[in-house]
């Protein structure tokens, strides 16, 4: 497979699946978009654009957001991706 042949890979539906959750658990903590920012050292736009499905976190940055939100890891994920 030569570089031309990859294809960027972005799950649009996935993204914003997750982005709802993330947002939901936000809020839940009791945290502003910019307090977020703030505490976990991340810009307030890069959390709006996860929130608004704009941009796929890398996993640093969701290991850094769990952290902050001191949440596990796995609660994070536990949502419904939207069937195919």
């Amino acid at each position: 497979m030569q570089q031309s042949d990859r294809k960027l890979v972005f799950d649009k539906e996935g993204i914003e699946a997750f982005a709802f959750h993330f947002k939901q658990i936000r809020i839940r903590q009791g945290y502003t978009q910019s307090q977020l920012a703030f505490e976990s050292g991340l810009s307030l736009s890069q959390i709006a654009r996860i929130e608004t499905a704009r941009i796929n976190p890398t996993l640093s940055t969701i290991f850094i957001l769990t952290r902050t939100l001191d949440i596990p890891l796995k609660e994070l994920f536990d949502f419904e991706l939207p069937s195919s």
